[in-house]
């Protein structure tokens, strides 16, 4: 089992930065793939992007591509979201979570969600 906890979220104008990281710990962390999703209010939780156990391997939502990118540390057990010139449509909770069968962009795919992180984008 794994257990995530999703940090670095907050407030910020349209067009700056933010850094969410996912913490893992439990089953050994370069066993598993990881993804965000981001769920707006009243919306359906959306794909954002995904990185292989080895970090060398990635996906990416049309949305987000060229705008965003992931990375992990092997050695911290940690996966980075690096979100640029954030956007309104970019508010959302978002969250990581885990999956063992490839960079799938469907949430069904995935499990051992975290708690998730708020990202709010102001205009």
């Amino acid at each position: 089992q794994v257990q995530l906890v999703e940090s670095g979220g907050g407030l910020v104008q349209a067009g700056g930065s933010l850094t969410l990281s996912c913490a893992a710990s439990g089953r050994p962390f370069t066993t598993y793939n990881v993804g965000w999703f981001r769920q707006a209010p009243g919306k359906e939780r959306e794909f954002v992007a995904v990185i292989s156990s080895t970090g060398g391997r990635t996906n990416f939502a049309d949305s987000v591509k060229g705008r965003f990118a992931i990375s992990r540390d092997n050695g911290k057990n940690t996966v980075y979201l690096q979100m640029n010139t954030l956007r309104p449509e970019d508010t959302a909770v978002y969250y990581c979570a885990v999956s063992y069968v490839g960079l799938s962009s469907d949430y069904r795919g995935y499990d051992s969600w975290g708690q998730g992180t708020q990202v709010t984008v102001s205009s």
